[in-house]
């Protein structure tokens, strides 16, 4: 197949636009993060004639910004949301089975501590309901720990304080990839998908119901009008500014919070295995080893700056060093072994004289009388069912004529990608074959192979065959210019960011590689997308800012 008409191919997107000009789309959404993807991918494997558009890139706002688990809610049984824990650990089991390589098993440990949110019974009594609500079994089934034990799986706690702990199970993913690979399964059922194209007003007919929308195409600069015969707004912090636009909203409205998380080189924050622990204030937050690297997080507070640009503030930096420092006491990390972070918003639904952690993350449709859908709040674990749920919505709108074209939800069944590492076993074989072929082209490094067998599954095998294309004395350049090759054929990445930031991760889990490649990586996008001069000064100068804004702790949020 020639490589512009992969489906999913940034060299394919005039096809694409010509698309959404020409055709009346059964469902037309707007907003290209994980609940988004979910939409798009449930709709089209009914059937449905579907298009989705998004105006930055995919995963760009809150889907690339989580803790990155896909968990089963341990904390919400602490605000009695049983409903919520339940889903939340059968979803991740069935993404889990959907992609083992993305979604993989992560043993949590809870420690124990005099005074801590939890007491060595109610963590037994509360980890024993959460296995049983979220149908844990078998070795993943939660273990009880003495003093002793929890040292011995994490020797850099606080001999001082630490009383006994507790394993219990969660699962690790990658968000922005997640959020790639379900609107590249939706698009391989037909689903129109583009990023970059702005949504950017409503038109209505008579009965002032929508019956198109305006967009503008910020890559080709063109303008164009999408019908739809229905319409959902999955664009988390933004709803709102979608239901004024639309002249729909109400008392129910959006509660904004910022998370932010730290990145250590794993040398500085070298613990062995993932943890879950106490912060003075009554929260917990994670650190999680990752690669290279030890993520910590995350914060929870109030928001109300810039949603187009989030960043870490100085009291969120010493908020999270006084809890790991509180918790390691041997560490004695400081602002210059921070690696870099990331801070994202969650778009929760406001309820009266909550704080920010007591709000909840259930998900809620709001139904206009113009015809917009909005869902917004939920979690990225739910995004399956939080997809299910909207299109209920949607084919309560369809004639009974003609929701009976339509199939029922098979999500649960659909692979997210093909060929699929079908068991943590064959996810292991794998990551030990790509090591062995790997070898054979100079690159000694165990992470290489684990980065792409984590990332990619078996599409990794597509990038590691288009190596020998490129010429380099230097086999990890060779890698990466093949990994960005894909990206653009397959991901349509279009930008620096693009790669950097949502493809690869490396922004957050491998910044000095962005330093290092960042040149012969601009070359390879200016030649495969025909940049000009003024585009390439702009391409760097939004990488500048996106690596400042990782590495920098401001005074104040950006308004």
């Amino acid at each position: 197949m020639p490589q512009a008409k992969q489906p999913f191919s940034a060299l394919n997107r005039s096809h694409l636009l010509d698309k959404l000009q020409t055709h009346t789309f059964d469902l037309a959404i707007i907003g290209g993060g994980i609940t988004g993807a979910g939409i798009a991918l449930d709709a089209a494997s009914r059937g449905m004639k579907v298009c989705l558009i998004e105006k930055n890139d995919f995963a760009s706002g809150t889907s690339n910004k989580s803790t990155k688990l896909i968990h089963g809610g341990l904390r919400y049984l602490k605000q009695f949301e049983v409903g919520l824990v339940r889903e939340s650990g059968s979803e991740r089991a069935i993404v889990h089975k959907l992609a083992p390589h993305l979604v993989s098993p992560e043993k949590m440990l809870l420690p124990l501590s005099e005074g801590g949110t939890y007491g060595k019974i109610m963590t037994a009594i509360g980890l024993k309901v959460y296995d049983f609500l979220a149908d844990v079994h078998g070795e993943d089934g939660r273990i009880m720990l003495d003093k002793t034990e929890t040292l011995e799986k994490e020797p850099l706690l606080d001999k001082n304080k630490t009383i006994g702990g507790a394993l219990y199970a969660e699962y690790r993913t990658d968000d922005a990839r997640l959020t790639i690979e379900v609107l590249k399964r939706a698009a391989s059922f037909g689903a129109v998908i583009v990023n970059y194209c702005e949504m950017q007003d409503f038109n209505y007919n008579g009965q002032s119901k929508i019956e198109s929308l305006d967009c503008k195409d910020h890559i080709q600069n063109r303008t164009f009008i999408i019908k739809g015969k229905s319409y959902i707004s999955a664009t988390g912090p933004w709803a709102d500014v979608l239901r004024t636009k639309d002249q729909s909203i109400n008392h129910k409205h959006l509660h904004l919070t910022k998370g932010v998380h730290l990145t250590f080189p794993k040398h500085k924050l070298p613990i062995k295995q993932s943890i879950y622990f106490d912060v003075d204030d009554g929260r917990m937050i994670f650190a999680i080893p990752r690669g290279r690297v030890t993520y910590v997080g995350t914060t929870d507070t109030n928001y109300q700056g810039s949603k187009d640009r989030i960043v870490a503030t100085k009291k969120d930096l010493h908020y999270l060093l006084h809890a790991i420092n509180n918790h390691f006491p041997n560490l004695h990390l400081t602002e210059n072994d921070v690696e870099s972070n990331w801070a994202g918003l969650r778009p929760l639904i406001h309820e009266d004289d909550k704080a920010p952690s007591e709000l909840s993350r259930k998900d809620e449709l709001f139904i206009s009388n113009t015809g917009l859908i909005t869902i917004a709040g939920g979690k990225l674990t739910g995004y399956r069912k939080m997809a299910q749920r909207a299109l209920e919505a949607v084919l309560d709108r369809f004639s009974s004529e003609a929701k009976a074209g339509f199939k029922s939800s098979k999500t649960e069944s659909i692979p997210l990608i093909e060929p699929t590492l079908t068991s943590n076993k064959k996810v292991k074989q794998f990551r030990k074959a790509l090591q062995q072929k790997l070898k054979i082209i100079g690159i000694e490094d165990g992470y290489q192979s684990w980065y792409l067998c984590f990332h990619y599954g078996k599409q990794a095998e597509i990038i590691l065959n288009k190596i020998d294309d490129f010429e380099n004395e230097n086999p990890l350049e060779r890698l990466i210019r093949a990994e960005l090759w894909f990206g653009i054929h397959y991901e349509m990445a279009t930008s620096l960011s693009d790669f950097f930031v949502r493809r690869s991760g490396r922004l957050y889990f491998d910044l000095p590689s962005v330093q290092t490649y960042r040149v012969i990586i601009l070359k390879d996008l200016k030649a495969y997308l025909n940049w000009d001069s003024d585009k390439v000064t702009l391409e760097q100068k939004n990488l500048d800012q996106m690596i400042q804004d990782a590495t920098t702790y401001y005074d104040t949020e950006f308004k």
